[in-house]
């Protein structure tokens, strides 16, 4: 067994953004790209003497690949990498690890919500020390090295035995294979009133959970049906598939169809829940009514005192800029801070680390708290399920209190996907271009206030984030946000955000959309989307 060194060509291209690198698993497999890549991430980092952990959610190509990292982290130097059973980690799972072994970091193998398979997506990205995505300026180090890049270190060996718990060696690198879900799971039982939350069970509380055949199936038959006694059969595709046996992973009303169509038919369980692809996202329904991200962080924040581990209050909660501001108005009752932040986890991280939040949440299905540095979709779970239990109290019956208490954020995301990223960047450089003109104008029936592209000054350490989206904020407390992501791997896509407050005590039971309408009406007229785009109507509504 001996390290060698490969030559190699840059490779243009490879940038990763906020969520790690993310292109179809061809191009993953492609000559030397996933070792470009990786030798990229150590020659950052360092990998000498350090301590990674490695995981992913089991995706196609997920086995492969966590070989070929082995073999490049024991050519480099690393003393010891910590791997899930089979490769296999949940995100959330993993920052649970970098954390709890105090290790150098870790690499995670996912593309999180995007589908998965032979010509699907594949990604990349590399947690820091403190459990976290990497910050922007290490992420675009690791670009820079990508195009300099000549050659890579790898060891020529057999694969590593990652389907056993066990310690083995590779080169000089110790190899910790490590159960996947026990940590973890150990984890939510310090956090959760497990009792309490098994006797509500045990008294005839039914449940679905939807694992999307991703990796939270191992997980959630552990916490929900093994150690808090629901039913068996309450996790659905508890079973993660390479290609996620066709399913998007998706957790939102689109794509977890089957789960929408159960808990809004006759019969429905108590209570309904998924996750994604990696295991960060949640979906929450109740018998009859869908909880909206938005919603489902502000009732979160309400309540989170009554599970043992946020019984000390929170420090402050935090959510991404396009997240209806419903959780501002929880946190201004409670008398603790509030922050607005870009999207993209590693804002909150530096909340998190300073204490400063307790917990965070982004309107795209992400929820979490100072537990880990990653948003994290069973944790989201339980602690709805552990104020179920403390309250008595239905899904529609907490929500609805909640809105009579605080008022509504009418609130929906209308995405607009794989839209040529010229006509995109088009779209959006024409909307900026208008902004100071804004004010004072109307649309549909409502004034505009102010208008701008969204900047944020990080509290903790000072660093700017300029162009962050554009919000077109009108005299009657309406919203509009307009972003373009890049969590696909084709084109671009169009993210416009619609908000419009309720204070009650009437006019808050009325379908989203429907309240909605002006606000939708004006965010198409502003903008020019059909014109720009070609798509008079959104892909996926949320």
């Amino acid at each position: 067994m001996s390290a060698i060194t490969v030559q190699t060509q840059p490779i243009a291209g490879q940038k990763p953004g906020t969520s790690g690198l993310r292109k179809k698993t061809p191009v993953f497999m492609g000559p030397h790209y996933l070792e470009n890549f990786i030798q990229s991430i150590f020659d950052v980092v360092g990998a000498e003497g350090k301590t990674f952990v490695l995981g992913g959610d089991g995706r196609y190509f997920n086995d492969r690949a966590a070989q070929v990292i082995l073999r490049m982290a024991a050519a480099n130097g690393a003393a010891r990498v910590i791997v899930g059973q089979g490769a296999v980690l949940s995100t959330p799972a993993a920052s649970h690890l970098i954390r709890l072994n105090k290790t150098d970091g870790g690499i995670i193998m996912s593309a999180s919500h995007n589908p998965g398979g032979p010509k699907e997506d594949f990604g990349v990205k590399f947690n820091m020390p403190n459990g976290g995505p990497a910050p922007e300026a290490v992420t675009e180090a690791m670009f820079k090295r990508t195009t300099e890049i000549t050659e890579y270190r790898i060891v020529e060996a057999q694969d590593v035995d990652l389907g056993t718990v066990g310690r083995s060696q590779l080169g000089g690198m110790v190899v910790d294979v490590v159960d996947p879900v026990s940590d973890y799971a150990a984890l939510m039982e310090s956090l959760f009133d497990f009792d309490k939350i098994a006797a509500m069970f045990a008294g005839g509380f039914r449940m679905r959970m939807d694992s999307m055949c991703a990796v939270t199936g191992p997980y959630a038959v552990e916490i929900l049906e093994r150690r808090l006694g629901a039913a068996p059969g309450t996790v659905t595709h508890a079973t993660p598939l390479p290609d996620f046996g066709g399913m998007h992973p998706d957790p939102n009303p689109t794509w977890a169809h089957e789960l929408m169509a159960e808990m809004m038919g006759p019969g429905a369980p108590d209570f309904g829940a998924a996750s994604d692809g990696d295991g960060d996202r949640n979906m929450v329904v109740g018998r009859g009514i869908y909880v909206s991200p938005s919603d489902s962080l502000a009732v979160l924040a309400a309540n989170a005192h009554l599970a043992k581990g946020y019984r000390g209050g929170l420090k402050g909660v935090a959510r991404s800029m396009p997240t209806s501001a419903a959780s501002d108005r929880v946190a201004a009752a409670l008398g603790i801070a509030s922050f607005e932040t870009p999207t993209g986890w590693k804002f909150f991280g530096n909340l998190l680390d300073a204490g400063k939040a307790t917990i965070c949440g982004e309107e795209s299905f992400g929820t979490g708290s100072d537990h880990v540095r990653e948003k994290d979709g069973l944790w989201a779970i339980l602690l709805w399920l552990n104020i179920l239990a403390v309250r008595g109290e239905s899904v529609a019956e907490i929500v609805q209190a909640h809105w009579r208490k605080f008022g509504r954020n009418y609130y929906s995301r209308h995405d607009f996907e794989a839209i040529a990223t010229d006509k995109a960047d088009a779209m959006m450089a024409a909307l900026r271009a208008s902004l100071a003109g804004l004010a004072g104008r109307k649309l549909q029936g409502m004034e505009i206030a102010v208008a701008d592209d969204f900047a944020y000054t990080d509290p903790v350490d000072g660093s700017v984030s300029a162009k962050q989206g554009v919000r077109v904020n009108f005299t009657d407390g309406s919203r509009i946000v307009y972003r373009l992501s890049g969590t696909g791997t084709e084109g671009a896509t169009l993210r416009v955000y619609l908000e419009r407050y309720v204070a009650g005590p009437e006019g808050l039971d009325r379908d989203a959309q429907e309240a909605l309408a002006p606000v939708i009406a004006a965010a198409h007229e502003l903008a020019g989307i059909g014109a720009h785009t070609g798509k008079t109507a959104p892909d996926v509504v949320t």
